[in-house]
């Protein structure tokens, strides 16, 4: 963060200042005393189970200067508010209206899916330009983003936000604290459907950020995706359009794949043709790299210098297409992060373009859809038999419609279900429920041989992260 005294945090959060104004926070901004060195502004931030402000003295000898609480403290000099997390987004606001004054150039990301992936990308090619701050991980929210915000100084050049939403107006908010010169839209799909109801409320909630933007900026928007293409109209911005199908101004052509299923193409914009050759997984990320470019063109940075970025640009956050081949010769793609019907999709098609004796898809539920998930859930079972996976095996109760609808579509195809007997079938389509995670290491622990490939998919709830991280141990006690 930029050197700020406390008064000048006070008069920023309209807090109230209890202790030395003149002290100086040198250092970050910090919401867990695990992670306080010196200099550093404490937020006391309220918990379910814990308040952060029994933990002024904690963070007062891990060397905080200063803390931002809901009451004083004599262990630091502080400033007191109501609440610490609006607080936190108004001192974000104060330190980017003065960043952006010195020439800070921001970008906000949304969409349903590949928010995080693109960030990533993104992050990784403006950083090739200058100073970028882009954190690992999924700092979207209330109390991730001014965080983020919080990280840039005066030397950062770039600055890039993911901007989650869990419902109408929450995009808005966030645009508030930090608004972006330049704006994407990735997608609008199924995730949060049980919280927003319709997609129609989803694409209205994703399209607040193009409505803050300002008219000298750049919307980037998904011409693939009709609902995103929609969005144009409600900005004052510059619209800039990416496709992969669609004619687009950013556009990825002659499309292929390596045999790690990593995706390459000729990057075209600006008038200009370059070759790009990804480094992460899957056919989902052609269009996320396509967004990443349009804003990083936006940002200033030449075509030839953003396909260079995009080609030796990788994975930067955890258990997302994580590839990994055990000793024994098994692969484990672990992509537990979340998931939702598009992002399931998406992970199978990754897993139809990597090679393998058989390809087995662990899968877990699909939080947050709402009346639909049975349903959703029923449709992905029946997409995972049609796109040819060898094994599919559903993990807990709320995933056992997965089950039920692939013993469908297997039934359908070939006159009768199986799920009984072992999975060391490659000739035949197979669909196994077990209750959960350790059921599940289990059965493929007698059953996985050299060339499987495994993927491991569900939202985050269900911690199948875990069973991805067991069978890569297994592997290695082999």
């Amino acid at each position: 963060m930029i050197p700020l005294t406390l008064a000048e945090v006070a008069a920023a959060v309209d807090g109230q200042l209890v202790g030395d104004g003149a002290t100086v926070v040198s250092g970050a901004v910090v919401a867990d005393t695990r992670l306080l060195a010196a200099g550093d502004l404490f937020v006391a931030l309220p918990g379910e189970r814990v308040d952060g402000a029994d933990f002024v003295a904690a963070a007062a000898a891990a060397g905080a200067v200063g803390a931002l609480t809901t009451r004083p403290d004599p262990a630091l000099p502080g400033v007191v508010v109501a609440d610490p997390v609006v607080a936190l987004g108004r001192l974000a606001a104060e330190v980017h209206r003065r960043l952006v004054a010195g020439g800070l150039v921001t970008v906000g990301i949304t969409g349903s899916s590949g928010k995080t992936s693109t960030k990533d990308l993104l992050g990784q090619v403006l950083a090739a330009a200058g100073p970028t701050v882009s954190p690992q991980g999924s700092f979207n929210n209330d109390i991730g983003l001014p965080l983020t915000v919080l990280s840039a100084d005066e030397a950062t050049r770039y600055l890039v936000l993911e901007m989650g939403s869990r419902g109408p107006g929450h995009i808005a908010r966030l645009c508030r604290v930090a608004r972006p010169l330049v704006g994407v839209v990735l997608n609008v799909g199924s995730a949060h459907l049980g919280e927003f109801g319709s997609a129609e409320v989803i694409a209205t909630s994703k399209g607040e950020l193009v409505e803050a933007l300002p008219a000298e900026g750049t919307a980037v928007l998904n011409a693939d995706d009709p609902r995103v293409a929609g969005m144009a109209p409600r900005t004052a911005a510059r619209v800039v359009t990416t496709g992969v199908d669609a004619a687009a101004d950013v556009r990825a052509a002659d499309v292929g794949f390596d045999d790690q299923a990593r995706a390459r193409f000729t990057l075209l914009a600006g008038g200009e043709a370059h070759p790009v050759a990804l480094q992460v997984v899957g056919a989902h990320q052609v269009p996320n790299a396509l967004s990443a470019a349009a804003a990083a063109l936006a940002a200033g940075m030449a075509p030839a210098d953003v396909a260079a970025a995009l080609s030796a640009a990788g994975s930067r956050s955890r258990w997302r297409m994580e590839v990994d081949r055990r000793a024994d010769g098994v692969t484990v793609v672990n992509d537990a992060y979340n998931a939702n019907p598009e992002s399931m999709r998406a992970a199978l098609a990754a897993l139809v373009r990597l090679p393998a004796r058989r390809r087995i898809a662990v899968l877990g539920a699909m939080g947050e859809l709402g009346p639909g998930a049975d349903a959703a859930h029923a449709r992905l079972g029946r997409d995972v038999v049609r796109a040819g996976i060898d094994v599919v095996v559903s993990v807990g109760p709320d995933a056992v419609a997965v089950h039920t609808g692939a013993l469908a579509e297997r039934s359908a195809g070939s006159g009768g279900e199986r799920e009984d007997g072992p999975l060391d079938s490659p000739s035949n389509q197979r669909a196994v429920h077990v209750p959960d995670r350790e059921a599940a290491r289990e059965l493929l622990a007698g059953e996985l041989r050299p060339g499987d490939v495994v993927l491991v998919k569900a939202s985050r709830a269900y911690g199948l992260e875990q069973l991805a991280a067991a069978l890569l141990a297994d592997g290695a006690a082999s």
